[in-house]
């Protein structure tokens, strides 16, 4: 007859843990049940303050937002910060950009809510209490394996071409004698506890995912540390036992998170088993993916700079238009809608597909054009403005003190058209795309060897003497054809080709042609080849400016 297993004293199971620590009882009171209507979702998003955050994080906050706003929950968050070693500084300011950017800021979260501390590194206290239980009823234990003795033992099991873990037999700390607990206890010998997996009945466990139906998987065997070590301070638990305990505690019901963590479901459900807690449900959404040649992959964080979401705040895509952009990623049918209406209607897990939908940066710069060229200028420049003052500081008295130019800077071939111009994917473009219009930001012409007229291969003296009588002669005429006139007339009498086809036949008799001659001022007033429409600029600039700029090349 088997001879029961001898279990550690309850005494000296309590003698690990400070004397007022609270049993679970008291944090089941301290935290009751949430009052919420019916099918109301209490999501969380818990991100860890170990490195910039992810696009793929705010999509995923984004749902979590989404869902609970939808069905009447709670959004929370909270950080997940147990990995101390790892922890980047500046990672929190980070999140709480994101998600005032991103319009994705929880209903709780750390000095806001009931159901806190929200950071992980504060509820030691909390975990404490539930690693004791555990161990009392002899579901956790302390185990002293030495990082050497590790090594040996998966070094054996790979030699025996078995699976690598801490488990059954393999497990040297799992049923050990009370007594040698207790020597290396009186020892001083560091420990870390692990949670004593049951024993397999069945090599699978299956259960119900939110997105992608009934799964199974291998059932879990080994036995995970779920308390680090007794020789770090502050005394912090691992993820796994630390999100089964919060999620509980904070009354979650429904965790929607990355597809990686869909191998660590089996042990989270013994997990929650052993605490006698309810199960939660779990909503497994793919991943984000990049297209890279012959396939795609994973969006990655260390080789791909869209992966961060400061990619996007700095160079200004409207949260309007990524958010957008997300929302079609997570439900297709979202992104076949107008955006004001895709950005209120509900995201169903139902339609999440499972297989990682691309990130498609030419797609997102199409959809945050289509939006700019929808907002009326003064709207442009409130939020070109917001960005500025953090990202391009010059540009912020620029606007300030020239807010009129800039307004018909921004008029020029968007207002009063059909189809209007699409130069301005996301605030950062706006430098480049209507910089020119700017005193303080042009650099005018140096002269005729200036070489942004390199390309025109017009003759020094061409240049500035066409400069030179245009400038003389020059009127501000409010006729578009009628002020283009003159450039087409004084084109002739410099001896011009009135045509590209003329020119063609005869480009020894000619400087150039008309397209030439009419480049010449476009680079002169703009800087470059390509502008909106050069009457239109004009307009904008006034003719002061105007004569300021060709002088400065004609003298």
């Amino acid at each position: 007859m088997e001879t029961e297993k001898p279990m550690l004293d309850r005494a000296v199971i309590d003698a690990l843990f400070p004397a007022d620590l609270p049993e679970p009882r008291h944090w089941e009171a301290r935290f009751p049940a949430r009052t919420l209507p019916e099918g109301a979702r209490v999501t969380r998003f818990g991100p860890s303050p170990t490195g910039f955050l992810h696009i793929g994080a705010v999509y995923t906050a984004m749902i979590d937002k989404d869902v609970a706003t939808h069905s009447g929950g709670v959004y929370v968050l909270r950080v997940e910060d147990t990995d101390t070693a790892r922890e980047v500084e500046g990672a929190l300011e980070q999140f709480g950009r994101a998600f005032e950017y991103f319009r994705i800021q929880p209903d709780e979260q750390q000095g806001h809510g009931d159901y806190g501390p929200y950071h992980q590194s504060a509820r030691a206290e909390i975990y404490a209490s539930y690693v004791r239980e555990l161990m009392r009823q002899d579901r956790a234990y302390p185990c002293f394996a030495t990082k050497e003795e590790l090594a040996d033992i998966t070094a054996r099991q790979q030699a025996a071409k078995i699976p690598t873990g801490y488990y059954s037999r393999w497990a040297i700390w799992r049923d050990a004698d009370p007594s040698d607990v207790q020597a290396k206890l009186d020892a001083g010998a560091p420990y870390v506890v692990r949670f004593r997996a049951p024993e397999i009945t069945t090599q699978r466990i299956s259960y119900v995912d939110a997105i992608r139906g009934r799964l199974e998987h291998e059932a879990n065997r080994n036995d995970v540390v779920i308390l680090k070590s007794s020789d770090t301070s502050p005394r912090l638990p691992t993820y796994h036992f630390a999100h089964a305990v919060d999620d509980h505690l904070m009354r979650v019901n429904l965790v929607i998170r990355s597809e990686e963590w869909l191998s660590s479901v089996p042990l989270h459900l013994q997990l929650f088993e052993a605490l006698e807690f309810e199960p939660i449900t779990y909503a497994h959404i793919a991943p984000l993916m990049k297209q890279i040649s012959g396939g795609k992959r994973k969006l990655s964080k260390r080789k791909d700079p869209e992966a961060s979401v400061d990619f996007y705040i700095s160079a200004g895509y409207p949260a309007d238009a990524v958010l957008y952009y997300l929302r079609g990623l997570a439900n297709g049918s979202l992104g076949e809608l107008p955006l004001a209406q895709a950005l209120t209607t509900a995201i169903d897990l139902d339609k999440c597909g499972v297989a990682g939908p691309l990130v498609d940066l030419v797609k997102l710069e199409d959809i945050s054009a289509d939006l700019i060229a929808t907002l009326p200028g003064a709207d442009i420049l409130t939020a070109m403005r917001s960005w500025a003052t953090e990202f391009d500081a010059e540009l912020v008295p620029v606007l300030d003190t020239e807010r009129e130019l800039a307004l018909r800077a921004l008029a020029v071939e968007r207002e009063g058209v059909d189809n209007p111009r699409k130069d301005l994917r996301k605030w950062s473009d706006f430098r480049p795309a209507y910089g020119f219009f700017f005193a303080d930001l042009f650099t005018p012409l140096s002269g005729p060897d200036d070489e942004r007229l390199a390309s025109l291969s017009l003759p020094a003296g061409v240049i500035t003497d066409f400069l030179a009588d245009f400038a003389a002669g020059y009127q501000q005429l409010d006729d578009q054809p009628e002020w283009f006139n003159q450039i087409r007339e004084l084109a002739a009498k410099h001896g011009f080709a009135a045509n590209a086809k003329e020119y063609k036949k005869n480009p020894e008799g000619y400087p150039g042609s008309i397209r030439e001659a009419s480049q010449l001022i476009r680079i002169a007033l703009t800087g470059s080849t390509r502008s909106p429409d050069l009457h239109a600029i004009t307009v904008a600039l006034g003719a002061e400016e105007v004569l300021r700029r060709l002088r400065s090349v004609a003298g």
